[in-house]
């Protein structure tokens, strides 16, 4: 029932998140006409792949702070495990770039040079959120482990993992 009520709260902030920055804003003010030729298929194709992937980015990424770090994706109620698994092993913040890979394939899709300039605003303020707020919570909140993550890990660019160090027991005195 936890995990239910968890996965519940997360698709609702997940889905209002979406909504706002993916849906209305972009369709409600920038999108009101194609700006580029028809004749120009290929954009739309390509958008309609990067929408399709920045979607299931973000529906993954909600999944792992539902089932490993047991909480959402909203800033007032975080996950409260840290959490290093699936796309977080490759980069800091795949939510983000899943949102940025939607808003570029929603911009291409509509041939919109205006989510182009809308989808630049957000790049802007998504990094000044991450360095000005999310990352002094994160290390508050979590210390030492979030340092070691933040050295081994991209914050944009997503790279090869490094193995996480296993824990290695004391040193038994032997006879």
């Amino acid at each position: 029932m936890k995990t239910f009520l968890l996965t519940l709260r997360s698709l609702v902030y997940g889905g209002a998140f979406l909504a706002l920055f993916a849906g209305w804003l972009p369709l409600r003010f920038f999108a009101r006409h194609a700006q580029w030729p028809a004749a120009w298929a290929a954009p739309q194709f390509g958008g309609a792949v990067l929408v399709a992937l920045g979607a299931i980015t973000m529906l993954a990424c909600v999944w792992i702070f539902i089932s490993r770090g047991r909480g959402t994706p909203a800033p007032f109620d975080p996950p409260v495990k840290f959490v290093r698994r699936g796309l977080y092993k490759w980069v800091r913040n795949p939510m983000y770039l899943g949102l940025l890979a939607f808003v570029g394939g929603e911009g291409l899709f509509l041939r919109s040079g205006d989510i182009g300039v809308y989808w630049v605003c957000l790049v802007c303020s998504l990094h000044l959120l991450v360095v000005l707020y999310e990352e002094n919570a994160l290390r508050r909140q979590f210390g030492a482990m979030y340092e070691d993550y933040k050295r081994d890990v991209s914050r944009w660019l997503p790279r090869k993992p490094k193995p996480m160090l296993q824990t290695v027991a004391p040193f038994e005195h032997r006879r």
